[in-house]
């Protein structure tokens, strides 16, 4: 798959990077895909919820009348669940939502997920950004001449840089991310994803060093 690359202006800098299309020509596997968003969105869930049994609620421990002859029902103490403040039957426990996905099929679903994003044309590479300060204005511009700045945009970038990062994240709509931190939801969550040259020329050595192998 040959992408142009951009430069910083918008403008085609005459360069092309032929992205993998065993990574980026894949038909979709939309229930991987599922799957992996799933298990991302069920482990940013702390599960902290608690309620109090009634063996842990406040109140006097003694029997409240006779169990026989009032003409009542029978009852136990104030921590009874049917009593106001008393505890709760079958309340939430603290415990993780987190479950296990194995690593072949997220692989594959953030191989779908980034096959979807080729079909839409929802790719941009774009030269290396360097910037000396951190600036959000500067970026802003970049994005304007992208043609992406209304567009939720996930930009990805091959390593660690401040200033970039410094620029863009206080920008609504914009997500920064290291290639390495790349994941299925953050992918699908994005309009549009706008890789770096270096970013792009990774994909493509990587997949070259397999083929070698």
């Amino acid at each position: 798959m040959q992408v142009d690359i951009l430069n910083i202006q918008g403008a085609k800098t005459g360069r092309t990077i032929e992205l993998p299309e065993e990574i980026f020509g894949v038909e979709p596997n939309t229930h991987v895909v599922y799957l992996a968003v799933k298990q991302y969105l069920a482990a940013q869930r702390q599960g902290t919820h608690k309620v109090k049994t009634r063996a842990e609620a406040n109140g006097s421990s003694k029997k409240l009348h006779k169990q026989k002859g009032t003409g009542g029902a029978r009852k136990g103490n104030l921590r009874s669940p049917i009593y106001k403040g008393g505890g709760t039957i079958f309340g939430p426990k603290p415990h993780l939502y987190d479950f296990k996905l194995n690593r072949k099929v997220k692989d594959l679903a953030k191989i779908s997920a980034l096959s979807a994003k080729a079909k839409e044309n929802a790719i941009v590479i774009v030269e290396d950004v360097t910037m000396e300060v951190p600036k959000s204005s500067q970026f802003v511009s970049i994005l304007k001449a992208l043609q992406v700045k209304d567009k939720k945009t996930l930009f990805v970038i091959p390593e660690n840089n401040d200033n970039v990062y410094l620029s863009l994240r206080n920008i609504p709509g914009v997500q920064g991310s290291l290639l390495s931190d790349l994941n299925t939801y953050d992918i699908v969550n994005a309009k549009v994803l706008v890789f770096t040259e270096s970013t792009a020329k990774i994909f493509s050595e990587e997949e070259a060093e397999i083929a070698e192998a």
